[in-house]
């Protein structure tokens, strides 16, 4: 038979804020609009292999030097991965990504708010 983890409210709480603690780089990441689109342009594509720089600027209509800015915050927040071939990068979303964490506290805060609320 298997053990069932029963934890308490504080427990649960402490949980909920580790959770917040690990999605603080995420939600800066994806609280901007210009992220935003870049993220929902790397989803759209139906290139399997990532796309360039250029083209995401192309999409996006915006400047190289600002689409680098955002992808940089992007990847340090994990949300986008970067394949490097050769002098050329790859953008892309992957499953790995750092958007899980996301989940995990939705789920967390969701269990709390069904147990005591």
């Amino acid at each position: 038979m298997k053990a069932v983890r029963i934890i308490n409210k504080q427990q649960q709480v402490e949980v909920i804020k580790e959770d917040f603690k690990l999605c603080q780089k995420v939600f800066l990441a994806i609280g901007n609009e210009t992220r935003q689109s870049i993220i929902t342009v790397l989803m759209e594509t139906t290139c399997t292999n990532g796309l360039r720089l250029g083209e995401i600027t192309e999409q996006t209509h915006l400047s190289r030097p600002a689409v680098s800015h955002h992808l940089r915050i992007l990847r340090e927040a994990g949300i986008i991965m970067v394949r490097e071939e050769g002098a050329k990068n790859y953008y892309f979303m992957d499953v790995r990504t750092k958007l899980g964490v996301l989940k995990n506290l939705i789920n967390h805060l969701d269990e709390f708010m069904e147990q005591y609320y």
